[in-house]
């Protein structure tokens, strides 16, 4: 029985690869893809305007904390919980960590390894120095500091002589020693949890948190301390210190899965995401951008911009 055939096609993504990415290799399960600059199904992001150009049906994904503007989109993918038909939830930290949910999933077999293995204290490895967007962060890294070494293996704060390449496997690589890895986000947003804490997970560290007040909805909190969990900056680093200088602290975290009863959660499901693409195409309401006319001339200079 041949398979639907779906026509698609993607704009406004950085140097995306259309024919093979995280969309076409879920989607292909069930559909016989046609890239085309005539789709059925237009799959975008923030930032651009070619968007504009296509009147089908729209999916609009962001790994960021925008919400989807409905007058633009006809469904949605992105960190927030939404009770809308349209939206799907799916969180950056899925896609945008090279960490696999096997990497996740812990043995215990593996904690006297690791204990072994962890010399150094707290990994920290960041670019976005903006204290307007991130000065809770860079506040807390100068706490934690004070009190003991913290290595910048980033951009910002860089202390350690070299700066370590973007990239997961190479972040992998630096945090592999570190006891502890400080991955708080640029803002604390329910939902909003990025690769951030999956990367310091997938090297063993024990994550020292700050984002999302709903993390424990996805990830076992015994795994990982969070500064929401505490009073004051104060607190939570003498916390962190006190599971650093006791190693059955410490290895009672290392032995916490990571994944609540060890199981990945249903947003790694290729089959979570392909459902709700079959109830897009099989939707017969009239794309949203049919119901507003004809691209205005400025538009179409705004998208030939963006294009070039």
């Amino acid at each position: 029985m041949a398979r639907p055939k779906l026509k698609l096609d993607f704009c406004d993504f950085n140097g995306m690869n259309k024919v093979d990415n995280q969309f076409t290799r879920i989607l292909r399960k069930a559909y016989d893809i046609e890239i085309t600059d005539r789709p059925d199904l237009l799959i975008f992001t923030e930032g651009g305007h070619l968007n504009r150009l296509y009147t089908c049906k729209k999916v609009f994904w962001t790994g960021e904390s925008i919400q989807p503007d409905w007058s633009r989109t006809d469904y949605a993918l992105t960190c927030h919980y939404l009770d809308d038909p349209r939206h799907l939830r799916m969180p950056y930290y899925v896609w945008g960590a090279e960490a696999t949910p096997a990497d996740l999933v812990k043995s215990d077999e593996e904690v006297a390894r690791i204990m072994a293995e962890k010399t150094k204290f707290c990994s920290f490895m960041v670019g976005n120095s903006n204290p307007r967007r991130t000065g809770p962060r860079i506040a807390f890294f100068d706490k934690l500091s004070a009190r003991k070494r913290v290595d910048s293996g980033g951009s910002f704060r860089n202390n350690i002589g070299r700066a370590i390449p973007r990239g997961g496997q190479p972040k992998y690589q630096f945090n592999l020693p570190y006891k502890f890895n400080l991955c708080w986000e640029n803002k604390s947003l329910p939902g909003y949890t990025t690769e951030k804490i999956v990367e310091a997970m997938w090297a063993r560290c024990v994550p020292i948190y700050w984002g999302s007040p709903r993390v424990g909805e996805e990830f076992n909190k015994k795994s990982f301390l969070d500064r929401l969990d505490y009073d004051s900056d104060e607190a939570f680093i003498e916390k962190i210190l006190e599971v650093d200088a006791d190693d059955a602290q410490w290895e009672a975290m290392l032995r916490e899965p990571y994944f609540i009863d060890n199981q990945p959660s249903v947003y790694y499901s290729d089959d979570y995401v392909l459902e709700f693409f079959e109830r897009i195409l099989a939707d017969k309401t009239p794309p949203v951008s049919r119901k507003k006319g004809l691209i205005s001339f400025g538009r179409w200079k705004l998208a030939k911009r963006q294009h070039h």
